[in-house]
């Protein structure tokens, strides 16, 4: 490699490294909310409809800042936006580590921290990794966009520890502090994108934001894309990430093995969007999004069957893990070629939001259709018809052009 391909080099990686690293504090808090709502509601009084009401309410705050982020990284560039969004949620958790108030913690964590979840998001962080990136764009992808993954399954056990040993309120301050302390050694360190991202960000300034979407909703492929995200999100952080151990506890198996089969899925998870991103680079993605959709589909029919097997359990765990995230990098790749790299993050983030209103439909049919039934059972069909009827959806899409280093 010559001296002037490695700065080039090195920009691309620390940008695939601080994607990791962001998404994965981002995630952590997320996921951070389920480990101290039993302790809330002992020391404070708050019930569990009220976490998990504000936890709804932060996705519905991602789901209308996603499109808005998508447009930020279009303009300023990637270093600007995930600035941005780890100083919101960086403070957010701060504010919940110092308060006992219901109210100031609804503004911290839904309103403060959730607009930075929605900066610090896949979509942001794919969306930079595209515009960089001409080969292995995919595996990039999904590395760095496995940090959302990643951080439940590496930092949320260290966040518990800490829980354990001191108190929530300490979990929450580790959270808080490591989103500060990233910030200027990712300023630093992403600092020779500065000028090609203004250079960019001057050239996409020609267009409005009423134009690119205009010309986003034209596109067949944009609403191929964004119904079948939809349903991605009910099926994984709609009833998966909600349902999961409610189910396993449904099911008789205590907190310890389910939260280990959990885990076990968290860990497939980051394995699989990486793997998902190197065969991005190496087959007809189409081919690869919609067996991912179909075969994320038939997971569920081991589900239904578990009953007191947790062997059973284990095994969805681990396949269920393989094509849960695995959608991310191709879906990145399929915009970059079918709806264009100058907006691209735009488009991705109206694409996310689709992922987030499906995720709450998810997370509260679930819920409903329980309660109506007092069985998962329709849960899990429900889920498995939407899975695989995304599948079939992205065979629409009627061809698989890969997109030129200069696509706009």
């Amino acid at each position: 490699m010559s001296a002037k391909q490695s700065p080039t080099s090195f920009r691309q990686w620390a940008v695939v490294v601080f994607g990791f690293l962001a998404l994965a504090l981002a995630f952590s808090a997320r996921a951070t909310l389920g480990l101290v709502m039993p302790i809330w509601a002992q020391e404070l009084g708050w019930s569990r409809s009220f976490v998990s009401g504000s936890a709804a309410a932060a996705l519905l705050v991602m789901a209308m800042v996603a499109p808005f982020a998508g447009r930020i990284v279009d303009r300023h560039g990637v270093r600007a936006t995930l600035t941005l969004g780890l100083s919101l949620v960086g403070i957010g958790c701060l504010i919940v580590a110092a308060t006992s108030n219901a109210y100031v913690f609804l503004f911290a964590f839904s309103g403060l921290s959730a607009l930075g979840f929605g900066i610090v998001a896949t979509h942001v962080v794919s969306t930079a990794i595209a515009r960089l990136f001409d080969r292995n764009r995919g595996l990039a992808t999904g590395i760095a966009t496995s940090g959302a993954t990643g951080g439940q399954f590496l930092i949320v056990p260290l966040i518990a520890t800490v829980l354990a040993v001191f108190s929530w309120r300490w979990s929450f301050l580790a959270i808080g502090i490591g989103c500060l302390a990233l910030i200027p050694i990712l300023w630093w360190t992403l600092g020779t994108t500065e000028k090609s991202d203004a250079q960019a960000a001057s050239e996409r300034a020609a267009s409005s934001l009423k134009a690119d979407l205009r010309s986003i909703i034209r596109k067949p492929a944009f609403h191929v894309l964004f119904w079948s995200f939809l349903l991605c999100g009910y099926t994984t952080a709609g009833v998966i990430e909600t349902h999961f151990l409610p189910y396993a506890s449904f099911c008789g198996f205590g907190p310890v093995p389910s939260a280990a089969a959990y885990g076990a899925l968290s860990a497939v998870n980051m394995l699989g969007m990486i793997g998902a991103g190197w065969l991005t680079d190496r087959m007809n993605r189409i081919v690869l999004l919609g067996s991912i959709y179909i075969l994320r589909g038939l997971t569920f029919l081991i589900l239904m069957n578990v009953g007191g097997s947790y062997e059973m359990l284990v095994v969805f765990a681990i396949l269920f893990g393989a094509v849960d995230y695995a959608t991310v990098p191709v879906t990145a790749s399929l915009v970059a070629s079918h709806i264009g790299l100058r907006v691209m993050g735009f488009a991705m983030g109206l694409i996310s939001a689709g992922h987030s209103l499906g995720a709450a439909l998810g997370a509260w049919s679930g819920g409903y259709v329980f309660d109506l039934t007092m069985r998962y059972d329709w849960v899990w069909m429900i889920s498995t018809g939407l899975a695989v009827g995304g599948g079939l959806m992205v065979f629409l899409l009627c061809c698989d052009r890969q997109a030129p280093a200069h696509a706009i």
